[in-house]
This record gives C-alpha cells, structure tokens and sequence, in this order.
C-alpha cells in the first residue's frame, strides 16, 4: 500500500494570514483550485483507490477537485484535522501567531507534549486520533499494492508523520517545508511505513 499525505490548496486564510484550523469557511483560493487540478493530474498515472480528507473547507475541497477528476468519492475523517488552537481560532494579530509559535516550541524543542492553547488541542491529543487512523489503514491493507489520498494539513504533518514513518526523525521534518498540494509519499512494508519521498525529494531507506 501507498499512502499519498497531501496537503490542501492555497486558501483565504493562508493569505489573509488567519488561524482557521475548525471549519470556519475559509475556501480555497482561485491558485489553490488550480494547485489541486495539478495535484489531481500530476496522480493521473496512480490508480488511487480511495481518498481521504481532513474536515476543515480548505482540504475537503482539495479533496473534492481530486476526486473528481479520478471519478472517486472521498471520505472526511476527523483524524486528519489540523491542530486545534482554541481561543485564537480566526484570529490574525501577531500575539495569536505568537501564542500558537509558543505551543509548537514547547511540542518540538522542550518536549512539552501537552502544552496547549487554551481551548485547543495537545501535541498528545492529536496523536491520539492520527496515529490509530494510520494504524487502522494499515491493517486493512493487508499488504495489498492499494494507493491512497490523504488530504490534510502541514503542521499535522509535520508533527505526526515522524510517529509513523519508521525512516525519518522530528529533525528530518522539521528541516522541511510541505508547501500547498504538495504530498509525501510512504510506503506500507509489512506492519511499517516507509517515507520514499518528501515533496518530490527522494528519501533513503
């Protein structure tokens, strides 16, 4: 199996430069619609079996163009969701983008996994509903060659992927970038995920 962890389109809130990780409809913009045609088209030469999406507007529409496009239904699951920021939901002034930086260094520098914004989530809550979704894909596969579409969010990404791609570390994703509709692709071998490549850069085993 093949796992495809794209991220969505461009959307409203990336440029207005807004916190909009709950389903505050924040649509993707007219260069994140054509992000996701060209996602859509450049999988043209995978037979992608199934397609799933974080809830938030932005990746259920990226989802939606894919899906499309492969003549496939998509299903949202929760799991993907980008991390919830409480109190500084829809919020764009400098001390919210401050208060968020300040739960991430906690996660990622002082190993802090359970600091959060108020009303938000943990490092520990998102890996609480991310890991088990990769785990149950996992087992369902039962080594088949099935390839899958998983639309979501970069900072879920950079997050959780070190958790579940047995070949790469919080260094490694952390010294990365995943810009919009770019996608890491992971490789299913036995009971463990594999990253083959990191948004077009070809990773060693």
């Amino acid at each position: 199996m093949n796992l495809y962890f794209a991220r969505h389109g461009q959307s409203i809130a990336n440029v207005q430069h807004i916190i909009s990780n709950r389903d505050v409809p924040h649509p993707l913009t007219d260069l994140g619609r054509e992000q996701a045609r060209a996602l859509a088209e450049k999988l043209r030469a995978v037979r992608l079996n199934r397609i799933y999406t974080s809830p938030i507007p932005r990746a259920v529409e990226t989802a939606q163009i894919a899906a499309a496009a492969h003549g496939l239904d998509y299903e949202i699951t929760g799991a993907l969701r980008e991390f919830d920021c409480g109190v500084i939901e829809n919020r764009g002034d400098p001390e919210s983008w401050a208060r968020q930086k300040q739960v991430w260094d906690a996660w990622l520098i002082h190993g802090d996994y359970e600091a959060r914004v108020e009303g938000g989530e943990s490092f520990r809550d998102i890996q609480a509903r991310f890991v088990p979704f990769i785990d149950q894909l996992l087992r369902q596969s039962d080594g088949s060659d099935a390839n899958l579409l998983l639309v979501g969010h970069g900072g879920l990404y950079l997050t959780m992927l070190p958790l579940v791609l047995g070949n790469i570390d919080q260094d490694f994703a952390l010294a990365r970038s995943i810009d919009h509709t770019h996608y890491i692709l992971a490789e299913q071998r036995k009971n463990r995920l594999v990253c083959i490549e990191w948004c077009g850069e070809p990773v060693g085993q």
